[in-house]
Protein backbone atom coordinates (compact mmCIF):
# COMPACT_ATOMS: atom_id res chain seq x y z
CA UNK A 1 0.00 0.00 0.00
CA UNK A 2 2.06 3.24 -1.21
CA UNK A 3 0.77 7.07 -0.73
CA UNK A 4 3.02 9.07 -2.51
CA UNK A 5 3.23 12.40 -2.51
CA UNK A 6 4.60 14.86 -5.23
CA UNK A 7 5.71 17.77 -4.67
CA UNK A 8 6.97 19.00 -8.54
CA UNK A 9 4.70 20.33 -11.13
CA UNK A 10 5.49 19.96 -14.65
CA UNK A 11 4.03 22.93 -16.86
CA UNK A 12 0.41 22.57 -18.25
CA UNK A 13 0.34 22.53 -22.15
CA UNK A 14 -2.55 24.98 -22.54
CA UNK A 15 -1.09 27.61 -24.96
CA UNK A 16 -4.48 28.86 -25.94
CA UNK A 17 -6.34 29.17 -22.74
CA UNK A 18 -6.20 31.61 -19.89
CA UNK A 19 -7.90 32.69 -16.70
CA UNK A 20 -8.49 35.17 -14.14
CA UNK A 21 -10.88 36.79 -11.52
CA UNK A 22 -12.79 39.80 -12.61
CA UNK A 23 -15.20 40.61 -9.48
CA UNK A 24 -15.60 39.55 -6.12
CA UNK A 25 -19.08 38.53 -5.92
CA UNK A 26 -21.89 39.15 -4.47
CA UNK A 27 -24.04 38.21 -1.88
CA UNK A 28 -27.81 38.53 -1.15
CA UNK A 29 -28.41 39.95 1.75
CA UNK A 30 -30.32 37.49 4.73
CA UNK A 31 -29.38 34.58 2.96
CA UNK A 32 -27.09 32.90 4.98
CA UNK A 33 -24.73 31.74 2.90
CA UNK A 34 -21.78 32.77 0.62
CA UNK A 35 -20.40 31.43 -2.72
CA UNK A 36 -16.80 31.07 -3.84
CA UNK A 37 -16.17 29.64 -7.90
CA UNK A 38 -13.45 27.63 -8.53
CA UNK A 39 -10.46 27.80 -11.02
CA UNK A 40 -11.48 27.16 -14.59
CA UNK A 41 -9.54 23.94 -15.94
CA UNK A 42 -9.84 21.50 -18.24
CA UNK A 43 -10.33 23.88 -21.05
CA UNK A 44 -11.26 22.02 -24.47
CA UNK A 45 -12.64 24.53 -27.35
CA UNK A 46 -16.36 23.41 -26.35
CA UNK A 47 -16.24 22.50 -22.53
CA UNK A 48 -14.65 23.46 -19.35
CA UNK A 49 -14.48 22.94 -15.83
CA UNK A 50 -15.42 24.81 -12.68
CA UNK A 51 -17.55 24.59 -9.74
CA UNK A 52 -17.24 26.26 -6.23
CA UNK A 53 -18.48 25.86 -2.64
CA UNK A 54 -21.17 27.17 -0.89
CA UNK A 55 -20.34 28.33 2.79
CA UNK A 56 -23.18 28.75 5.73
CA UNK A 57 -26.45 27.37 5.96
CA UNK A 58 -26.31 24.80 3.06
CA UNK A 59 -29.48 23.14 3.99
CA UNK A 60 -31.73 26.11 3.02
CA UNK A 61 -30.21 25.70 -0.61
CA UNK A 62 -32.74 24.71 -3.44
CA UNK A 63 -30.27 24.33 -6.21
CA UNK A 64 -26.30 25.54 -6.84
CA UNK A 65 -23.98 25.47 -10.05
CA UNK A 66 -22.21 27.44 -12.55
CA UNK A 67 -23.45 30.11 -14.81
CA UNK A 68 -21.99 31.50 -18.16
CA UNK A 69 -21.69 33.42 -20.62
CA UNK A 70 -19.87 35.97 -23.22
CA UNK A 71 -20.66 39.07 -21.26
CA UNK A 72 -19.34 39.53 -17.36
CA UNK A 73 -21.27 39.10 -14.02
CA UNK A 74 -23.34 36.35 -15.71
CA UNK A 75 -26.58 34.94 -14.54
CA UNK A 76 -29.26 31.68 -13.67
CA UNK A 77 -30.49 33.18 -16.92
CA UNK A 78 -28.05 32.95 -19.65
CA UNK A 79 -26.30 29.41 -19.64
CA UNK A 80 -25.91 27.08 -16.21
CA UNK A 81 -24.97 23.64 -15.42
CA UNK A 82 -26.50 22.14 -11.65
CA UNK A 83 -24.40 20.59 -9.83
CA UNK A 84 -24.42 17.54 -7.53
CA UNK A 85 -23.71 16.17 -4.65
CA UNK A 86 -22.44 18.29 -1.79
CA UNK A 87 -22.82 22.07 -1.94
CA UNK A 88 -19.67 22.62 0.39
CA UNK A 89 -17.66 21.33 -3.06
CA UNK A 90 -18.99 20.65 -6.14
CA UNK A 91 -17.85 20.75 -9.62
CA UNK A 92 -19.44 21.04 -13.08
CA UNK A 93 -18.85 21.15 -16.88
CA UNK A 94 -19.82 24.21 -18.80
CA UNK A 95 -20.39 22.55 -22.43
CA UNK A 96 -22.08 23.87 -25.84
CA UNK A 97 -19.22 26.78 -25.77
CA UNK A 98 -17.69 28.17 -29.11
CA UNK A 99 -14.10 27.23 -29.73
CA UNK A 100 -11.39 30.37 -29.20
CA UNK A 101 -14.03 32.20 -27.45
CA UNK A 102 -13.60 34.28 -24.13
CA UNK A 103 -16.51 33.27 -21.83
CA UNK A 104 -17.28 34.73 -17.61
CA UNK A 105 -18.42 32.37 -15.38
CA UNK A 106 -19.28 31.83 -12.19
CA UNK A 107 -20.94 29.53 -9.29
CA UNK A 108 -24.48 30.49 -7.87
CA UNK A 109 -26.63 29.10 -5.18
CA UNK A 110 -30.50 29.36 -4.89
CA UNK A 111 -32.69 29.67 -1.94
CA UNK A 112 -36.10 31.32 -0.70
CA UNK A 113 -34.35 34.43 -0.29
CA UNK A 114 -33.08 34.47 -4.13
CA UNK A 115 -29.62 33.49 -5.92
CA UNK A 116 -26.17 34.36 -4.22
CA UNK A 117 -23.41 34.19 -6.52
CA UNK A 118 -19.68 33.57 -6.28
CA UNK A 119 -16.58 35.84 -8.15
CA UNK A 120 -16.90 35.70 -12.27
CA UNK A 121 -13.64 33.70 -13.69
CA UNK A 122 -13.11 34.99 -17.27
CA UNK A 123 -11.75 32.30 -19.88
CA UNK A 124 -11.09 31.17 -22.94
CA UNK A 125 -11.53 28.12 -25.02
CA UNK A 126 -9.06 26.37 -27.16
CA UNK A 127 -8.76 26.32 -30.76
CA UNK A 128 -11.17 23.61 -32.45
CA UNK A 129 -9.32 20.67 -33.47
CA UNK A 130 -7.90 20.40 -37.28
CA UNK A 131 -9.49 16.43 -37.21
CA UNK A 132 -12.73 15.79 -35.70
CA UNK A 133 -13.65 13.04 -38.96
CA UNK A 134 -14.79 9.80 -37.26
CA UNK A 135 -12.71 6.74 -37.65
CA UNK A 136 -13.03 3.95 -40.33
CA UNK A 137 -14.47 1.18 -39.47
CA UNK A 138 -13.10 -2.09 -38.58
CA UNK A 139 -13.59 -5.66 -39.27
CA UNK A 140 -13.94 -6.72 -35.35
CA UNK A 141 -14.21 -9.88 -34.76
CA UNK A 142 -12.65 -10.92 -37.82
CA UNK A 143 -9.70 -8.92 -37.66
CA UNK A 144 -8.58 -8.02 -34.38
CA UNK A 145 -5.72 -5.94 -35.73
CA UNK A 146 -7.90 -3.22 -37.15
CA UNK A 147 -7.57 0.43 -36.39
CA UNK A 148 -10.78 0.51 -35.46
CA UNK A 149 -12.93 -2.34 -33.50
CA UNK A 150 -16.60 -2.20 -32.98
CA UNK A 151 -17.61 -3.24 -29.62
CA UNK A 152 -21.45 -4.79 -30.18
CA UNK A 153 -23.08 -6.63 -33.47
CA UNK A 154 -25.30 -3.72 -35.52
CA UNK A 155 -28.38 -5.59 -34.37
CA UNK A 156 -27.34 -6.75 -30.99
CA UNK A 157 -26.03 -3.76 -29.23
CA UNK A 158 -27.27 -3.87 -25.25
CA UNK A 159 -29.79 -1.26 -24.39
CA UNK A 160 -30.73 1.11 -27.43
CA UNK A 161 -31.79 4.29 -26.43
CA UNK A 162 -35.13 6.01 -28.46
CA UNK A 163 -33.76 9.28 -29.04
CA UNK A 164 -36.76 11.78 -28.40
CA UNK A 165 -36.88 16.06 -29.20
CA UNK A 166 -33.40 17.83 -29.88
CA UNK A 167 -30.43 16.36 -29.63
CA UNK A 168 -29.04 19.29 -28.52
CA UNK A 169 -24.96 18.75 -28.15
CA UNK A 170 -24.99 15.19 -27.79
CA UNK A 171 -21.41 14.24 -29.30
CA UNK A 172 -23.26 10.43 -29.59
CA UNK A 173 -25.66 10.43 -32.96
CA UNK A 174 -28.45 7.59 -33.20
CA UNK A 175 -26.20 6.11 -35.91
CA UNK A 176 -23.19 5.80 -33.50
CA UNK A 177 -21.44 2.33 -32.44
CA UNK A 178 -19.12 2.08 -29.51
CA UNK A 179 -15.66 0.93 -31.08
CA UNK A 180 -12.27 0.99 -29.80
CA UNK A 181 -9.18 2.61 -31.33
CA UNK A 182 -6.25 0.23 -31.16
CA UNK A 183 -2.56 1.68 -31.09
CA UNK A 184 -0.04 -0.97 -31.14
CA UNK A 185 3.16 -1.52 -29.82
CA UNK A 186 6.11 -1.18 -32.41
CA UNK A 187 7.08 -4.06 -34.38
CA UNK A 188 10.35 -5.85 -32.34
CA UNK A 189 9.59 -3.82 -29.16
CA UNK A 190 8.58 -5.90 -25.74
CA UNK A 191 5.24 -6.04 -24.93
CA UNK A 192 4.38 -5.71 -21.70
CA UNK A 193 0.06 -6.22 -21.54
CA UNK A 194 -2.60 -4.20 -22.62
CA UNK A 195 -4.62 -1.23 -21.48
CA UNK A 196 -7.93 0.51 -22.05
CA UNK A 197 -8.05 4.39 -21.98
CA UNK A 198 -11.31 6.02 -21.22
CA UNK A 199 -11.23 9.63 -21.78
CA UNK A 200 -13.39 12.02 -19.12
CA UNK A 201 -16.51 14.70 -20.03
CA UNK A 202 -18.98 14.16 -17.17
CA UNK A 203 -20.80 11.54 -19.58
CA UNK A 204 -21.57 14.07 -21.35
CA UNK A 205 -18.61 14.12 -24.16
CA UNK A 206 -14.80 12.30 -24.43
CA UNK A 207 -12.18 15.03 -23.95
CA UNK A 208 -9.82 12.64 -26.65
CA UNK A 209 -7.53 14.96 -27.20
CA UNK A 210 -6.00 15.86 -23.89
CA UNK A 211 -7.16 11.86 -22.23
CA UNK A 212 -7.47 9.70 -24.91
CA UNK A 213 -5.18 9.41 -28.22
CA UNK A 214 -1.77 11.23 -26.64
CA UNK A 215 -2.37 8.74 -23.73
CA UNK A 216 -2.79 5.67 -25.57
CA UNK A 217 0.23 6.72 -27.59
CA UNK A 218 2.52 7.33 -24.91
CA UNK A 219 1.78 3.73 -23.46
CA UNK A 220 1.78 1.93 -26.76
CA UNK A 221 5.96 3.53 -26.96
CA UNK A 222 6.58 2.09 -24.11
CA UNK A 223 5.24 -1.51 -24.27
CA UNK A 224 1.41 -1.74 -23.67
CA UNK A 225 -1.34 -2.85 -26.61
CA UNK A 226 -3.30 0.23 -26.04
CA UNK A 227 -6.80 0.64 -26.68
CA UNK A 228 -8.96 4.07 -26.43
CA UNK A 229 -12.44 3.17 -25.78
CA UNK A 230 -14.96 5.35 -27.38
CA UNK A 231 -18.19 4.41 -25.07
CA UNK A 232 -21.33 5.82 -25.28
CA UNK A 233 -22.13 9.08 -23.52
CA UNK A 234 -25.37 11.61 -23.21
CA UNK A 235 -27.98 10.59 -23.98
CA UNK A 236 -26.67 7.26 -22.29
CA UNK A 237 -26.12 7.35 -18.70
CA UNK A 238 -22.83 5.34 -17.20
CA UNK A 239 -24.43 2.39 -17.13
CA UNK A 240 -24.17 1.49 -20.74
CA UNK A 241 -20.59 2.85 -21.06
CA UNK A 242 -19.95 0.49 -18.35
CA UNK A 243 -21.43 -2.59 -20.83
CA UNK A 244 -19.55 -0.69 -23.81
CA UNK A 245 -15.65 -0.77 -21.69
CA UNK A 246 -16.33 -4.62 -20.27
CA UNK A 247 -17.32 -5.66 -23.76
CA UNK A 248 -13.46 -3.95 -24.91
CA UNK A 249 -12.17 -5.48 -22.09
CA UNK A 250 -14.14 -9.41 -22.65
CA UNK A 251 -12.25 -8.41 -26.98
CA UNK A 252 -8.78 -7.82 -25.86
CA UNK A 253 -8.96 -11.11 -23.60
CA UNK A 254 -10.32 -13.15 -26.43
CA UNK A 255 -7.48 -12.14 -28.44
CA UNK A 256 -4.13 -11.89 -26.33
CA UNK A 257 -2.45 -14.28 -28.62
CA UNK A 258 -2.97 -12.13 -31.65
CA UNK A 259 -1.74 -8.96 -29.36
CA UNK A 260 0.98 -10.66 -27.72
CA UNK A 261 -0.13 -10.49 -24.12
CA UNK A 262 -1.23 -12.84 -21.25
CA UNK A 263 -4.73 -13.03 -21.20
CA UNK A 264 -5.11 -11.22 -17.21
CA UNK A 265 -2.38 -8.73 -18.73
CA UNK A 266 -4.92 -6.14 -19.21
CA UNK A 267 -5.69 -2.99 -17.49
CA UNK A 268 -8.09 -0.07 -17.68
CA UNK A 269 -7.10 3.79 -16.75
CA UNK A 270 -9.81 6.46 -16.98
CA UNK A 271 -10.22 10.18 -16.38
CA UNK A 272 -12.46 11.95 -14.32
CA UNK A 273 -15.85 10.45 -15.28
CA UNK A 274 -13.82 7.58 -17.48
CA UNK A 275 -12.54 6.21 -14.62
CA UNK A 276 -15.62 6.59 -12.90
CA UNK A 277 -16.59 4.27 -15.82
CA UNK A 278 -13.86 2.32 -14.92
CA UNK A 279 -14.90 1.60 -11.34
CA UNK A 280 -18.45 1.15 -12.14
CA UNK A 281 -17.01 -1.77 -14.61
CA UNK A 282 -15.29 -3.36 -12.03
CA UNK A 283 -18.09 -2.80 -9.53
CA UNK A 284 -21.18 -3.70 -11.49
CA UNK A 285 -20.20 -5.08 -15.04
CA UNK A 286 -17.03 -7.50 -14.75
CA UNK A 287 -16.18 -11.30 -14.45
CA UNK A 288 -19.41 -12.53 -17.00
CA UNK A 289 -22.24 -9.74 -16.46
CA UNK A 290 -23.35 -9.00 -19.87
CA UNK A 291 -26.36 -7.07 -21.82
CA UNK A 292 -28.95 -8.59 -19.97
CA UNK A 293 -28.20 -6.70 -16.80
CA UNK A 294 -29.32 -3.46 -18.45
CA UNK A 295 -31.67 -5.45 -21.61
CA UNK A 296 -33.98 -8.41 -21.06
CA UNK A 297 -33.98 -8.78 -25.06
CA UNK A 298 -30.28 -8.56 -25.57
CA UNK A 299 -29.01 -11.86 -26.75
CA UNK A 300 -25.50 -13.06 -25.35
CA UNK A 301 -23.32 -14.43 -27.52
CA UNK A 302 -19.72 -16.13 -27.63
CA UNK A 303 -17.87 -13.09 -25.85
CA UNK A 304 -19.88 -12.94 -23.47
CA UNK A 305 -18.25 -15.85 -22.21
CA UNK A 306 -15.35 -14.32 -20.95
CA UNK A 307 -14.77 -12.30 -18.46
CA UNK A 308 -14.50 -8.72 -18.27
CA UNK A 309 -11.77 -8.43 -14.87
CA UNK A 310 -8.93 -5.99 -15.19
CA UNK A 311 -5.58 -6.29 -13.05
CA UNK A 312 -6.08 -3.34 -11.90
CA UNK A 313 -7.47 0.31 -12.60
CA UNK A 314 -5.93 3.75 -13.24
CA UNK A 315 -8.46 6.78 -11.71
CA UNK A 316 -6.53 9.71 -13.02
CA UNK A 317 -8.48 12.37 -10.96
CA UNK A 318 -11.26 9.71 -10.23
CA UNK A 319 -12.89 7.53 -8.22
CA UNK A 320 -15.45 4.94 -7.10
CA UNK A 321 -18.75 6.01 -7.48
CA UNK A 322 -20.86 8.07 -9.75
CA UNK A 323 -20.46 11.65 -11.23
CA UNK A 324 -18.98 14.59 -8.83
CA UNK A 325 -20.05 11.74 -5.67
CA UNK A 326 -16.98 9.34 -4.48
CA UNK A 327 -17.97 6.49 -2.85
CA UNK A 328 -16.03 5.42 0.05
CA UNK A 329 -18.56 1.91 0.78
CA UNK A 330 -15.72 -0.20 2.42
CA UNK A 331 -18.40 -3.07 2.88
CA UNK A 332 -18.95 -2.42 -1.25
CA UNK A 333 -15.47 -2.42 -2.11
CA UNK A 334 -14.47 -5.52 -0.07
CA UNK A 335 -17.64 -7.66 -1.65
CA UNK A 336 -16.64 -6.39 -5.43
CA UNK A 337 -13.44 -7.65 -4.79
CA UNK A 338 -12.04 -4.64 -6.80
CA UNK A 339 -8.82 -4.59 -8.32
CA UNK A 340 -5.68 -2.80 -7.17
CA UNK A 341 -6.13 0.58 -8.08
CA UNK A 342 -3.77 3.79 -8.89
CA UNK A 343 -5.06 6.91 -7.93
CA UNK A 344 -2.88 10.40 -8.97
CA UNK A 345 -4.79 13.60 -9.16
CA UNK A 346 -3.50 17.35 -8.14
CA UNK A 347 -4.11 19.64 -4.90
CA UNK A 348 -5.98 22.17 -6.76
CA UNK A 349 -8.74 19.85 -8.13
CA UNK A 350 -12.18 20.95 -6.68
CA UNK A 351 -12.57 17.12 -5.82
CA UNK A 352 -9.15 16.53 -3.86
CA UNK A 353 -10.69 16.06 -0.62
CA UNK A 354 -12.82 13.25 -2.45
CA UNK A 355 -10.22 11.48 -3.91
CA UNK A 356 -8.47 11.62 -0.58
CA UNK A 357 -11.94 9.77 1.04
CA UNK A 358 -12.48 7.25 -1.92
CA UNK A 359 -8.49 6.07 -1.98
CA UNK A 360 -8.61 5.73 2.21
CA UNK A 361 -12.01 3.68 1.91
CA UNK A 362 -10.48 1.53 -0.80
CA UNK A 363 -7.11 0.76 1.05
CA UNK A 364 -9.84 -0.14 4.29
CA UNK A 365 -11.32 -2.42 1.99
CA UNK A 366 -7.93 -4.75 1.87
CA UNK A 367 -7.02 -3.61 -2.14
CA UNK A 368 -3.71 -2.48 -2.93
CA UNK A 369 -2.99 1.15 -3.36
CA UNK A 370 -1.23 3.50 -4.95
CA UNK A 371 -1.68 7.09 -4.42
CA UNK A 372 0.24 10.11 -6.08
CA UNK A 373 -0.78 14.11 -5.32
CA UNK A 374 0.55 16.34 -7.50
CA UNK A 375 1.04 19.59 -5.75
CA UNK A 376 -0.45 22.60 -7.54
CA UNK A 377 -2.40 20.93 -10.38
CA UNK A 378 -5.67 21.33 -11.51
CA UNK A 379 -8.17 19.07 -12.88
CA UNK A 380 -7.41 18.07 -16.15
CA UNK A 381 -4.18 17.81 -17.09
CA UNK A 382 -4.36 14.75 -18.74
CA UNK A 383 -1.56 13.98 -20.95
CA UNK A 384 0.78 17.10 -19.76
CA UNK A 385 1.75 15.52 -16.85
CA UNK A 386 3.96 12.66 -17.96
CA UNK A 387 4.83 11.86 -13.98
CA UNK A 388 1.89 9.68 -13.73
CA UNK A 389 2.01 8.01 -16.74
CA UNK A 390 5.91 7.19 -15.44
CA UNK A 391 4.58 6.09 -12.42
CA UNK A 392 1.50 3.93 -13.61
CA UNK A 393 3.35 1.98 -15.88
CA UNK A 394 5.86 1.03 -13.52
CA UNK A 395 2.81 0.19 -11.54
CA UNK A 396 1.39 -2.23 -14.06
CA UNK A 397 4.25 -3.74 -14.53
CA UNK A 398 5.00 -4.68 -11.07
CA UNK A 399 1.11 -5.78 -11.03
CA UNK A 400 0.85 -7.89 -14.47
CA UNK A 401 4.11 -9.78 -13.24
CA UNK A 402 2.59 -11.25 -10.58
CA UNK A 403 -0.57 -12.65 -12.58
Amino acid sequence: MKKIFASFVLPLIVSTTATGCTDSGDAAPDAGIRVETAEVTAIASDNALSGGRVIGETQTIMEFGICWTTTDNPTIDDNRSAGAGDAASFACYATGLAASTSYYLRAYATTAEGTVYGQTRRFTTRAAADDDTPPVAGDDDQNPLASTIYLWPEDNMAKVTNYTGSQGSYQVPPSFRPHMNYFPVAEGKEVKGAVLVCAGGAFMFRSDQMEGTPVAQWFARHGYQAFVVNYRVQPYRMEEGSLDLARAVRFVRRHAADYGIAPDDIASVGFSAGGILCGDEALNFDGLVNGTALAADYRPDALDEVSADVCTIGMIYAFYGRLSVASTDVEKFRAAGIPPTFFAYGTRDPFYRQFQQCADAVREAGVEVEQHEYEGLPHGFGYTHEAWMVSFDRWMTEIMAYN
